[in-house]
């Protein structure tokens, strides 16, 4: 068996779990690293020290990726071929990824200034879908920076007695969020308003159509069509308010965290506030916050950012 008959079933297998997104990266990967090596079919000997330099040096200069994409597909390559070993498909080989990029690094800027995000939150606009875009927005930094898979995926049973409970589509972490006077403002006009259908998804807002499951191929295809039209209207919001940064929906996560660490909140509480499972170490031995504490640093952090004057 060839890599690329391993890593068609790994995808399948990905897909029967409903890890719709971790299938897409490695299709993506697996699609890059053949039309490199110009075959239809990989084989797993093709994964070697040199093809794995060379391959990183036309990610870079001939398709211009940021590195943090060249390391994703580097991990997804990695992840394959030690799948391969494991079978007893391919060698095992010490360091074979060891002189290619697999970290992460933050050379791109994500986090937006106070100014920038007030002025992406706040500003008039008349444009009814650019205005839903807003109030999306605002829902999103007041759910403490909750990514748009996760938004677009509440239920209406996830909201319960002002406090909201779901557990993150990436991570699997539980996240409660108690909402305060401003997010009700927000969600009367955003909330889905269509009657329950019985074994359909009653999503809390009308984002995805809910006409599929989580088994269907197309549950993934809509919510990353959903989150590609999100950033483009996005992006026509950006250029009303006369920023000049990117900005994307992940921009509004980044920067909830980056003003509350600003403020001083400590780390454990933004990354427990985010869904992380980051920081394992510490928060071993740390206590969980709970959710009065929490509600407290989201709430100030929306105020802070509310109040913005510029001075």
């Amino acid at each position: 068996m060839n890599l690329t008959t391993c890593a068609l079933q790994y995808i399948a297998q990905l897909k029967k779990e409903c890890r719709y997104s971790s299938a897409h990266v490695y299709s993506q990967a697996l699609r890059s690293f053949t039309e490199f090596c110009k075959t239809n079919e990989v084989r797993f000997t093709q994964i070697n020290r040199d093809n794995l330099k060379a391959y990183q040096y036309y990610l870079i200069e001939e398709r211009n990726l940021k590195m943090n994409t060249v390391s994703t597909y580097m991990r997804m390559l990695r992840s394959l071929y030690n799948i391969g070993t494991d079978k007893g498909l391919a060698k095992p080989v010490y360091r074979l990824f060891h002189e290619v990029f697999t970290g992460v690094t933050t050379e791109q800027k994500k986090a937006l200034p106070v100014r920038d995000v007030h002025a992406l939150l706040f500003s008039e606009v008349k444009d009814p879908v650019l205005k839903r875009t807003q109030k999306l927005l605002n829902v999103m930094f007041m759910f403490s920076g909750i990514s748009f898979a996760d938004l677009c995926l509440l239920k209406k049973s996830n909201l319960k007695n002002g406090i909201l409970q779901y557990n993150r589509v990436k991570t699997k972490s539980p996240v409660s969020i108690e909402l305060f006077n401003s997010c009700q403002l927000y969600l009367n006009s955003l909330l889905n308003k269509r009657p329950s259908i019985p074994g359909k998804p009653d999503y809390l807002f009308s984002i995805l159509s809910g006409n599929y499951s989580k088994n269907d191929d197309n549950y993934y295809t809509e919510i990353q069509s959903k989150l590609h039209q999100f950033n483009a209207h996005i992006k026509k919001l950006r250029c009303i308010c006369k920023i000049t940064d990117p900005v994307s929906s992940y921009s509004i996560r980044h920067s909830w965290a980056t003003i509350a660490k600003y403020r001083g909140v400590r780390i454990e509480m933004i990354s427990e506030s985010l869904g992380h499972q980051s920081i394992k170490t510490t928060q071993t031995y740390l206590k969980g916050f709970n959710l009065d504490e929490r509600s407290k640093v989201n709430k100030k952090n929306y105020y802070y950012v509310k109040d913005y004057t510029g001075l």
